[in-house]
């Protein structure tokens, strides 16, 4: 693993735009505009470098389903925040049935740095971004500039695929996909609409909504769209603890309740990926395999013992894009991350610990690998940078080859 500094094309804002990267630019508190996607630089990797990799991520997320399954067993939903017996119940259930229920995809974010084994710092299965560029720009900017070279990069071969095997586990009437307005950038837009066209390739009839023009109609007991039909199947980009307890939760509930029986909905993903998107996970993975050399130590009582060794992160259990987190160092030492999308994260949130491991620093970049997962195999890569201690929504994205 190599970083390289490089000539981005020319006119490279107005050629990514057209691939469906309409959010190229990120502003920053001082009013400035600078590149989100950041091709004046890119990482090259070599080929078995890559492999290795591959069987870490798979091995990873069968490590993450065995420590979803753990909990549904036991019963812990109590320590990933989920107290409402029946979203508990629901949640389980759920997980039971997952091969009822159409899955499809999810990112890890690794630290490496190329010579020591990849960590895993979270597991985001519910609504990863960063998809759009991963997938289609930076596999247009290698053909561009390396013709004849490699990328980690089967994403939309894979995702067309997973669509057409897991058609048949789709009610009949058109698969909605829907996203939040209360996105400005436009990235969960063209996220969802990405998705939406990977599963038309796929042969499956789609509609497109916003969240919020989702409705109720209280007479069928349905949710419905703008033309009054039913959603029988929904892909949100949403999270699973917003639809939970936003106003219309107690009817995402009941559509969960009725267990594939009139008046269901079925929403991709499905809600046992509540258990992998949850930074407890860290630690019942870590309880489960302690000393696996691709997990950090986490806990979720306390720091423990790395309050005084290596130190520490606290994460709170939904944070998204940062929020809330806070890097100690050992001996009580620390500072507050950057605040994200949502208000920065309550003194009493509840969180996970995990062992300090400060991200990889090439030439003053601070880099975490974004490794993604369709269905159950590793599919790709996307790499962000960002200039601090805590990958937050400055965080640029940067292309790669194998080399």
């Amino acid at each position: 693993m190599r970083r390289h500094t490089i000539e981005p094309r020319p006119g490279w804002q107005q050629i990514v735009e057209e691939q469906g990267l309409i959010y190229p630019l990120t502003r920053y508190p001082d009013d400035s505009l600078r590149p989100y996607w950041d091709e004046s630089a890119y990482y090259s990797f070599s080929l078995p470098e890559v492999e290795a990799l591959e069987e870490v991520v798979e091995e990873l997320h069968a490590m993450c389903l065995a420590a979803a399954a753990h909990i549904v067993e036991r019963d812990r939903f109590a320590e990933l925040g989920i107290t409402d017996p029946r979203l508990a119940r629901l949640v389980g259930e759920s997980w039971r049935r997952r091969d009822e229920l159409p899955s499809v995809y999810a990112r890890f974010d690794l630290r490496y740095d190329g010579s020591g084994p990849a960590k895993m710092l979270e597991y985001n299965a519910d609504t990863p971004t960063s998809l759009v560029e991963a997938a289609g720009p930076q596999w247009f900017w290698m053909e561009d500039r390396f013709p004849g070279a490699d990328q980690w990069n089967s994403l939309h071969e894979r995702l067309v695929a997973a669509w057409k095997r897991q058609a048949p586990l789709l009610p009949p009437g058109p698969l909605h996909f829907a996203h939040s307005e209360a996105d400005e950038l436009g990235e969960d837009l063209m996220t969802a609409a990405y998705l939406r066209e990977t599963a038309q390739q796929a042969g499956i009839d789609t509609e497109a909504l916003s969240m919020e023009r989702i409705g109720w109609d209280p007479l069928s007991g349905r949710f419905v769209d703008e033309g009054m039909r039913f959603i029988r199947s929904c892909f949100k980009l949403y999270p699973w603890e917003w639809l939970t307890t936003d106003s219309f939760g107690p009817q995402v509930l009941d559509t969960l309740d009725n267990g594939g029986s009139t008046g269901s909905t079925c929403w991709i993903e499905p809600a046992w990926k509540m258990l992998l998107s949850n930074k407890a996970l860290l630690a019942v993975v870590w309880e489960l395999y302690p000393g696996h050399p691709n997990l950090l130590p986490a806990y979720l009582d306390g720091p423990r013992e790395l309050a005084l060794s290596k130190g520490y992160v606290s994460k709170p259990l939904l944070g998204r894009e940062g929020a809330g987190v806070e890097l100690h160092e050992p001996g009580g030492g620390g500072g507050a991350g950057s605040v994200g999308i949502r208000a920065q994260a309550r003194a009493d949130e509840a969180c996970c610990y995990q062992e300090l491991a400060p991200l990889p620093d090439f030439d003053g970049n601070r880099v975490v690998l974004g490794a993604w997962v369709v269905e159950d195999e590793a599919a790709g890569l996307g790499i962000r940078e960002s200039a601090g201690p805590v990958t937050d929504e400055y965080a640029r994205f940067l292309p790669h080859v194998i080399l």
